[in-house]
């Protein structure tokens, strides 16, 4: 088993990754889409652990974009059964492993019994620290930009006052750093409005390994990569505080 230990640099707080490719998966072995999917969720477990052990704080993944309801009507009723039915496998052993579960996305258009599924997982992993994966279902990045400037102007903030900080608080995931490393598998080379807020400065890795294939190997390669990369922010390698960051 890897560890951060073995990992040839700097191993990122948070990695993000697009989930791509459960339908062709499936097609390939002439199955129907719903079995790519199912196969999906395994890979995602395996993937939450694979990132604790490397070191990972946080790791969130795009499952369920807000415009994927314009998919056949079967294929999303199939992809809400199977959220109750992955709560319910993989609860515990995700649980008993350290891992913290948040949702993110708008919840307004689910079911009743689907947010329940999702407060039971939230509370029941809310004091778990070894890693926190975010889960962004009937998400998008637009929605998350428009729906933060909705909270500010409701909470009163006066135009003047609104800065990107100030913004950033009222955005999905506020409770986390921006992810270094943004993943996507499938082989499709885009983000596909998914953290375009957070996303400004992260590493972009494209792989062409199918959802339900990516492992421990295709997770390091990503990570070797990141490792490789001169992150400057915009600024030069000799800036005083890039150099004492090691960024």
């Amino acid at each position: 088993m890897n560890d951060r230990s073995s990992l040839p640099g700097p191993v990122p707080r948070h990695v993000a990754i697009v989930m791509d490719g459960n339908g062709r998966w499936a097609k390939s072995r002439y199955m129907p889409r719903f079995f790519g999917h199912k196969q999906g969720v395994d890979a995602l477990v395996r993937t939450v652990l694979a990132c604790a052990d490397r070191g990972v704080e946080y790791l969130t993944v795009f499952a369920f974009s807000s415009e994927n309801w314009k998919r056949p009507s079967e294929e999303v009723s199939g992809l809400m059964g199977l959220v109750l039915v992955a709560v319910s496998k993989y609860l515990a052993k995700l649980a008993g492993d350290g891992v913290r579960i948040r949702i993110v996305g708008d919840r307004s258009q689910v079911s009743d019994k689907l947010r329940a599924a999702w407060q039971q997982a939230e509370d029941s992993t809310r004091d778990n620290t070894r890693i926190t994966l975010s889960v962004a279902f009937n998400y998008g990045g637009r929605w998350d930009i428009v729906q933060a400037c909705r909270q500010a102007m409701a909470a009163g903030v006066p135009p003047e006052e609104l800065d990107e900080a100030r913004l950033n608080a009222y955005m999905a995931l506020s409770y986390a750093p921006d992810p270094d490393l943004f993943i996507r598998t499938g082989g499709e080379v885009r983000i596909s409005n998914f953290l375009l807020w957070q996303a400004a400065y992260s590493e972009l890795v494209f792989t062409e390994c199918l959802w339900p294939e990516f492992g421990t190997e295709e997770l390091d390669s990503a990570l070797a990569q990141y490792a490789l990369r001169e992150r400057r922010f915009g600024a030069v390698l000799d800036t005083p505080e890039l150099v004492a960051s090691g960024s």
